[in-house]
């Protein structure tokens, strides 16, 4: 973007401190939560007499109402400005977080916990976007790489947070968490945050609204129900249901010439196609692993809530380590060494998991979850640029809302299907005479962890297909551009 667009609204670096502040502790605190509910899986399968299918939900749930509300950041900052939508979203958030930690079923939590991912949502999309607009124009490159700081450190902190709360206090603070930290967020958002112009907004595209939670809830309620048998009603209704939706979100999306909800038509490019696709099956790899990790740890290796978020770590440092030199490396060598190089890592990565029994010592962990995450760390920044970069000029600026909003439904369907097979996997190996813990399931929990590496697998050979985009292409605008055009 050029320096004029800021020539109204952007501020000077000191004056910028306090609404930074604001930003990052309502970013912060979000992202923090998207994976602090993990490692609380078991805890509140068996505080909440539940199976792993149906609490599931509660980061299945939260993931697709997030994805939902990503796209609709700009309308409604546009709408009703960046600051408004910014603080409101926090505080839905803020009640979402209350009534979790007063859900007395896993069916509440799992409704509070889609209250909470509405409110959630938005908040990434327009922190980065109110960053862009109120950085000065020499500094907008060194302050959006501070905000990436939170973005990288509350991931690898929610599980570590939430495993010290779950074993010495209890799960209801998980949420409970959030009420000081989000009403001091909205108070400095009140006190500090500037008020950005309101912009012209194309009229809301109810219909994509309306078919989205069909479209991808329906798909995601289907993939969960497999596990008592593909030809059950509840499998084929949600499947079917959510096929017929998506078919209509799909046809109604392309026909829309202004502000659709997604914009699919970037899909023109075939480079662009490739690359995204790359990205759905690392996504499908990440998530995967996050969610089934730390339910191995606890269920079968007997290790509290607390050990299994401490061992979220390395893999968190090795990403970190592994970006900044990436960035780097881009500008040299393009997106397609560093992806094909940080998938051979990960799909090694998920094959040593299937490899460790629940009596082996979790130091095994050590080695895979570093490899996955030097993996990711090289090729998350690539990727996402190479999108950026390959997407058609004319709608480069829709491409973070639709990555984003992918990113948490491809992570609904993983957590899905993975819940899927691990119980129809350990139901087969307990049929055949197999103890169903620790034997049964930690043979589904190879199988699924060898399921991982094949589809890595699968992304690695597609990953050689990626080309380098012609020059002059530039990737600055999509930074921000999701929530902000």
């Amino acid at each position: 973007m050029s320096a004029e667009i800021h020539a109204n609204e952007s501020m000077s670096v000191r004056s910028l401190l306090a609404p930074l502040i604001a930003i990052v502790v309502g970013l912060f605190m979000v992202i923090l939560d998207t994976t602090a509910v993990n490692v609380a899986i078991p805890t509140l399968a068996d505080d909440l007499h539940s199976s792993l299918s149906l609490i599931q939900w509660t980061i299945t749930g939260y993931s697709l109402s997030q994805a939902v509300v990503i796209p609709m950041a700009g309308w409604f900052s546009d709408r009703f400005g960046a600051k408004q939508t910014f603080i409101v979203s926090i505080i839905l958030f803020i009640l979402g977080s209350i009534l979790c930690a007063l859900a007395g079923t896993a069916e509440q939590l799992i409704a509070f916990r889609i209250v909470q991912g509405l409110g959630g949502g938005m908040v990434m999309p327009i922190a980065f976007a109110m960053t862009y607009r109120i950085s000065p124009p020499e500094s907008v490159g060194k302050i959006m790489g501070m905000m990436g700081l939170p973005v990288l450190l509350a991931p690898a902190l929610g599980p570590v947070v939430a495993g010290y709360l779950v074993d010495y206090v209890n799960w209801q603070w998980i949420f409970l968490i959030n009420i000081p930290v989000g009403i001091a967020g909205v108070i400095m958002s009140v006190l500090s945050l500037p008020n950005l112009p309101k912009k012209a907004s194309a009229p809301l595209d109810y219909a994509g609204i309306a078919l989205a939670p069909f479209a991808f809830g329906g798909l995601s309620y289907g993939l969960s129900e497999a596990g008592n048998g593909w030809s059950s009603a509840k499998t084929v209704a949600g499947l079917t249901i959510g096929a017929i939706a998506m078919i209509l979100f799909v046809i109604i999306e392309l026909r829309k010439k202004r502000e659709p909800l997604l914009e699919l038509r970037v899909f023109r490019s075939m480079q662009f196609t490739r690359g995204i696709i790359v990205q759905w099956v690392m996504q499908f790899t990440m998530f995967g692993l996050i969610f089934a990790i730390p339910y191995f740890m606890q269920r079968l290796m007997g290790m509290s809530a607390f050990e299994a978020g401490l061992w979220t770590l390395p893999q968190a440092l090795a990403s970190a380590t592994m970006m900044p030199f990436s960035g780097r490396l881009f500008d040299r060598i393009g997106a397609r060494p560093l992806v094909i190089g940080g998938l051979i890592l990960i799909t090694v990565g998920a094959y040593l998991f299937s490899l460790i029994d629940p009596s082996d010592s979790p130091w095994l962990f050590l080695a895979p979850r570093m490899l996955i995450g030097f993996g990711t760390g090289m090729s998350f920044i690539a990727l996402n640029t190479h999108l950026i970069q390959t997407a058609p000029k004319e709608l480069v600026g829709k491409v973070t809302s639709l990555t984003s909003a992918a990113q948490q439904v491809v992570g609904s369907f993983a957590i899905a299907g993975l819940t899927t097979l691990l119980v129809s996997r350990t139901n087969h190996y307990s049929s055949q005479g197999e103890a169903p813990i620790p034997d049964a399931m930690s043979h589904a929990f190879h199988n699924a962890y060898l399921l991982i590496a094949m589809f890595a697998a699968v992304g690695l050979l597609l990953a050689f297909t990626l080309r380098r985009p012609a020059k002059g292409q530039a990737a600055q605008p999509a930074v921000v551009m999701d929530a902000g055009h």
